[in-house]
Formats: C-alpha cells, sequence, structure tokens
C-alpha cells in the first residue's frame, strides 16, 4: 500500500450533502464522469501539441462498461491520466478543479474547451455508489499506475495499480437502489440527453451512443440550409418547419455560441415556457435557459452554449448576474437587427412570416425598451386598404459573414401559394388617412364576427387595420400611450359620421303622431324587446345600396367594452356579452321601412293588438337576433328561441302572402 489518507475538506460531514443535497438530480452523475473523461482527452492533445508528449495519443474514445454480476459501473477514456500525486491533488481536495489550472498553463493551445469548473463534478458519483474506484496512469514518462479507493466516508486508499494503458477508469459499485443504472437502455438514454454533443465518441457495448458533432460550434459558412433543418428535426422532432434562425457566434465581451430558431407559432401556445437547451462547452446542462434568455424570445427554439455563463454547483440553475443580462441583450439585439434586414431588404418575406413572428416582436415592445426602439418602425398590420403588394417570393440564403452572426431563412415551407393581404405600418397609415380623419385609427380584432363592420368601413373609404392576433388585446393600449394624440376606435364601438346620412330632409313627420320615421321605428323596438339596459339608435346608414347594408348593428362603447375586458381579466374569467349595449336600426334599410309602414297599417283587436302587430314585434326581435349572431354566438337556449322565433315568423309572413 502505497498510502492511507484522510480526503481533504473545509467542511464537517460533506458526503452527506454531496449524496443528498448537492445536485437535484442523481442521473446526472454520468454527465459529470463523461465530462471528466472528455477533459482528460482534451487535456491529452493540448500537451501533445504543446510539444510535451512524444507518444501516440490515439483515436480518442470513452467506453462504458456494465457488470450486472459485481453491480458496477465503469467509465473509461485513453486520456492524459494522473499521477499518485495528481490523485492526491485533484480527487482528494474536494471543490479543487484541475480544469482551471490547467487552463492557466496551455491557454491558447486549443480549440476545444476544458468542462471541468467546479471541482466537484467527480464527487456526484457518490449519489449513486457505495464505492468508487480509480485506476489511472499518467501520460508522463515513467509514471507508476495507481488506485485509489473510497467507500463514501472520508477515508480513503492509495495504492498501486495492475493497469498498463494510459487513462482513467472509474469504476462505481452502485447502491442497491441505485441499480437501474445497470440496465444499458437506461445508460443509453442519458447519454442522449447530458453527452450526444461532446467532442468524443461515447461507446457501450462496441456501440457509439453520441453525434458528436455541435452544429452551433462549426463555422456558419460551412453549415447548408439543410444542415440547419436537419438540426431542428433532430432537436423538436414532429415540428413544423422554422421561420428562420440566427447563428450566435461572439468572443467578446463573453463567449457565446448557439442557434436559434423561429418557431411557427401555435394560437395555445405557452409564451413563459422555453424550449432553449443550454450547454455549458457541449455539455447538455438545462432544457431551457429563460434566465439567459429575454422574456419575450423564450418562444424561440434551439441552442445557447456558453462557459461564461455563470451556473450553481450543480450546473442545474443560473444565477442572475451582469454577464447574464448581457447575454440577454446582446441575443435581443441581434434578433432585432435580423428583423430590420428582413424588413428592409425584403419586405415581401417579412410579411409572408409576419404573423409568426408577430408575438415575438409585440411581446417583446411589451416588455424591452431597447427592443421597442429598435423595431418600432418595422411592426405591421394587415389592412383592408388596397396597397400594391405582391405575393412572397423564396428568398436566398443569406449569411451575414462568416466569423460573424450568420442568419438564415426558410420561406419554402411558410409562404402561402395564396396572394398577400396588404400590410402597413401605423405610421404609413396614419399619413395616407390624415386628411380623410386624421389621428384616428379604425381596427378590427375579430375578422369573422366584424366583418359587417368591417364592409361598412370600407364601402365608405375608410381604412381599417386588423388586430386580430391574442396579444393584441394589450397591445392596443400600449399603442394608445406611443400615440397618445391618435384615437383608436374598434369598428363596432360606434360609427363615424362618415357612415351616417345625416340629412334631416329625409326625415318625415307625420302629422297625426307628430313624430319622425326614426321616431316611430325606435319605439317599436324598444315595445317589442322591451330591456331597459339596451339603448336603442336610428340611424341611416349612407349606402348606395340600402339592401346591402345591415338592417341592424350592435354596437359596445369602447370605454365600457375596455373596461368590462380588464376586470375579467383581473378576475381570470371570460368577458360576457355586456347587458348595457347600443343597438342601431338603419333606418335607410328597406326592411325597417318596410316594418314601419307594415306598423301603420295594423289593426287592433279585442286583445290590444292585432296580427300584423305581433309580426311587427316578432320581426324586431328576429332583427335584433341577427344584430346579436354578429357580435355573439347563442347559447343553446338562445339558439332554440331564434330558431323557434324565425320558423314562427315565416309561418306569419306565408299566411299573410298567401291571403
Amino acid at each position: 500500500m502505497l498510502e492511507q489518507g484522510t480526503i481533504s475538506i473545509h467542511t464537517e460531514n460533506i458526503f452527506p450533502i454531496i449524496k443528498k443535497s448537492l445536485y437535484s438530480d442523481h442521473q446526472i452523475f454520468l454527465r459529470e464522469l463523461v465530462s471528466n473523461a472528455v477533459d482528460a482527452i482534451q487535456k491529452l492533445n493540448m500537451v501533445s501539441r504543446a510539444g510535451e508528449y512524444a507518444g501516440e495519443t490515439g483515436e480518442p474514445e470513452i467506453q462504458i462498461a456494465i457488470d450486472k454480476n459485481n453491480k458496477t459501473l465503469s467509465i473509461t477514456d485513453n486520456g492524459i491520466g494522473m499521477t499518485a500525486d495528481e490523485v492526491k491533488k485533484y480527487i482528494t481536495q474536494v471543490a479543487f478543479s484541475s480544469a482551471e489550472e490547467f487552463i492557466q498553463k496551455y491557454q491558447g493551445k486549443s480549440d476545444q474547451p476544458i468542462i471541468g469548473h467546479f471541482g466537484l463534478g467527480f464527487y456526484s458519483s457518490f449519489m449513486v455508489a457505495q464505492k468508487v474506484e480509480i485506476d489511472t496512469l499518467s501520460y508522463k514518462e515513467g509514471s507508476q499506475p495507481v488506485h485509489w479507493s473510497c467507500d463514501g466516508s472520508p477515508q480513503y486508499t492509495l495504492e498501486d495499480s495492475p493497469r498498463t494503458t494510459r487513462g482513467t477508469t472509474i469504476t462505481l459499485t452502485l447502491q442497491e437502489e441505485e441499480e437501474e443504472y445497470l440496465e444499458s437502455s437506461r445508460i443509453k438514454n442519458l447519454v442522449k440527453t447530458y453527452c450526444d454533443f461532446m467532442p468524443v465518441p461515447i461507446k457501450l457495448e462496441g456501440e457509439v451512443l453520441n453525434r458528436q458533432k455541435a452544429p452551433w460550434r462549426e463555422s456558419a459558412s460551412s453549415l447548408s440550409q439543410e444542415d440547419y433543418l436537419e438540426f431542428y428535426r433532430y432537436l423538436y422532432p414532429f415540428q413544423e418547419e422554422p421561420l428562420l434562425w440566427v447563428h450566435l457566434n461572439t468572443d467578446y465581451p463573453f463567449i457565446i455560441n448557439g442557434i436559434l430558431y423561429f418557431p411557427k407559432m401555435k394560437p395555445d401556445v405557452d409564451v413563459t415556457k422555453g424550449q432553449i437547451k443550454l450547454f455549458c462547452n457541449q455539455v447538455f446542462v438545462s432544457d431551457n435557459c429563460e434566465e439567459i434568455i429575454p422574456q419575450f424570445l423564450v418562444p424561440m427554439r434551439g441552442v445557447i452554449d456558453s462557459a461564461d455563463i455563470p451556473l450553481n454547483v450543480s450546473r442545474s440553475a443560473l444565477q442572475s448576474d451582469r454577464t447574464v443580462r448581457k447575454i440577454g441583450d446582446y441575443i435581443a439585439k441581434k434578433v432585432g437587427d435580423r428583423l430590420k434586414e428582413v424588413y428592409r431588404g425584403d419586405r415581401e418575406q417579412y410579411i409572408s412570416i409576419w404573423k409568426d413572428l408577430s408575438t415575438f416582436v409585440k411581446f417583446g415592445v411589451l416588455n424591452d425598451d431597447k427592443f421597442k426602439k429598435q423595431v418600432e418602425d418595422i411592426i405591421i398590420f394587415r389592412t383592408t386598404a388596397k396597397l400594391s403588394e405582391k405575393t412572397a417570393d423564396t428568398p436566398a440564403v443569406q449569411v451575414q459573414s462568416e466569423e460573424g452572426d450568420a442568419w438564415q431563412d426558410v420561406t419554402s415551407q411558410t409562404a402561402d401559394s395564396t396572394p398577400q393581404s396588404p400590410y402597413t405600418t401605423l405610421k404609413e397609415y396614419l399619413e395616407r388617412n390624415k386628411e380623410r380623419h386624421e389621428n384616428r385609427v379604425f381596427y378590427c380584432t375579430d375578422p369573422a364576427t366584424q366583418a359587417t363592420y368591417v364592409e361598412l368601413h370600407k364601402n365608405q373609404g375608410l381604412e381599417v387595420l386588423f388586430m386580430d392576433s391574442f396579444i393584441d388585446t394589450h397591445f392596443i393600449n400600449f399603442l394608445e400611450q406611443e400615440y397618445n394624440d391618435v384615437k383608436f376606435t374598434r369598428v363596432d364601438s360606434d360609427l363615424d359620421n362618415t357612415l351616417l346620412d345625416k340629412d334631416k330632409a329625409s326625415e318625415i313627420v307625420d302629422p297625426t303622431t307628430n313624430k319622425t320615421r326614426s321616431e316611430v321605428v325606435k319605439e317599436l323596438f324598444e315595445k317589442a324587446l322591451n330591456k331597459p339596459r339596451l339603448n336603442i339608435r336610428t340611424e341611416a346608414l349612407k349606402s348606395d345600396d340600402p339592401q346591402g347594408t345591415p338592417p341592424a348593428m350592435v354596437l359596445l362603447p369602447e370605454i365600457l367594452r375596455r373596461l368590462r375586458e380588464m376586470n375579467a381579466m383581473m378576475q381570470q374569467q371570460s368577458a360576457g356579452f355586456p347587458e348595457d349595449h347600443i343597438l342601431l336600426v338603419n333606418t335607410a334599410h328597406p326592411l325597417i321601412q318596410n316594418l314601419a309602414n307594415l306598423n301603420q297599417g295594423s289593426i287592433i283587436q279585442g286583445d290590444g293588438q292585432s296580427p300584423t302587430g305581433q309580426l311587427v314585434n316578432m320581426i324586431c326581435q328576429h332583427v335584433y337576433d341577427l344584430a346579436l349572431m354578429s357580435q355573439k354566438g347563442f347559447d343553446a337556449e338562445g339558439m332554440k328561441s331564434f330558431v323557434e322565433r324565425s320558423n314562427e315568423v315565416l309561418t306569419k309572413l306565408t299566411e299573410q302572402a298567401a291571403k
């Protein structure tokens, strides 16, 4: 026996802490041990390049072996190995990392980073092992192989080893409750999860388990469009192709590599849940890095790899510090720069992917003032204006520079073959309409239910913007703050005077009642509907074809509607249809005019109402129902009443026609 000693620690009873508290997930022990093995191989390459080792380095590889009979799992590398002194220095002193010392000595002599950083990775093995052994032989000439053994107590033994090959083998005798790691399928899954992109072949029973190549560490010029797409498909199988991506690559003021993708957005996407994978020197750390990515970019996908990101001892959480914030600002700026580049260089392509990009952009504008200033002039909206826009063409692949950040675009999968709707910026809209309605914006939030209102505006030459994404409810409030001299009006909140025929000469006064037709129609509807909280207005809608206009429209006053939506949001409820609303009856429509004439001809009978009067009441109800249908769907009872009333109206109309 060469030596018997005590592990040098600075905290009493550290092994129980290591076993139970140091790492939240026991399975990461394999990541740590394989990382150490990769380090050993990288170190051998460094000393060889430095001329300090003249021997053959051989093909690098890491072998994992399972012995179910002896309940052992071993990880073997053909790297630099250790001497007895190095074992005492690097293994028996907890929290002392050899990687940092090694980096300082061989700075600039290798393009492959050393993974080790914390000095505790090796001891994660005691979370699953009742005994850990090391057999190692250093690359140094004349070195003697050594065997180190520890049973999880502060005591260890160091003695001669029969090993004859350069490198290190770590052998774990697993605890009874951790024998799942004797299953090859479990080990394969862990290697794929944590070690897939480590630059050394990792083998189990002769099978190479990992991909090795990390595309984000390749130069942008060496990767084709298909390489980027293939990598995305590998990371996110069964997903639609991404819209575009950025290849990050900078070494000042921090080192960061990565590929970030803009995915196609789904209406039900959770914008608070990140899917960007975090790596540290090609070692997988976490399935998300929400602490690094600005909140509005969390829905992006891809990989970020940096040794400059401060991690806690388990590599599973990030600390909020200045470096993290700078990295977040850098990523946001690169995204903003690229979006501006596409907008200015290929607006048609920008339009073709805007529907999906708009969520990122608007969310960013709402949450990041720097990003807002970058992109505020390239936020676009679909419009009813007849602008000169072409369909989107497929853009060429674009690479910024070989050394810089390279962006690639994918539109062959996203560009629609149908003609694009016109899009405009808000500033363009305001400039275009300043003569007709200065500092006034008409907008639509639901093209289906508000189609009648949009058409009414279009027919009178009023341009309408579509703000119909799920984020636009909040975004409209932001726009009102940014453009505080501009009035934003939803098409169904009220009708501009441009849409109304205010010619009073058309209002004939009935000499017998001294009432105008509008007043008569209003009384008819008030009596038929009997809804005290319903405000009935009678107006003539301006149109060359009155029959083409709606006989009545439901209006929701802007301020009241927003207050209701805000209260519903605060109470986490859906905003129900308000009882306080406006029914605008279109007195220019032939149906309403006929209704007034029909009422004049009604004859009161014994029960106080003629059959014609009953029909007038039912038609008023029916007109109101039709107006409601464009604003909200009926529940089961409401639909039942509507169908029954419709059938009854049709029956009475056919009875009268048959007379």
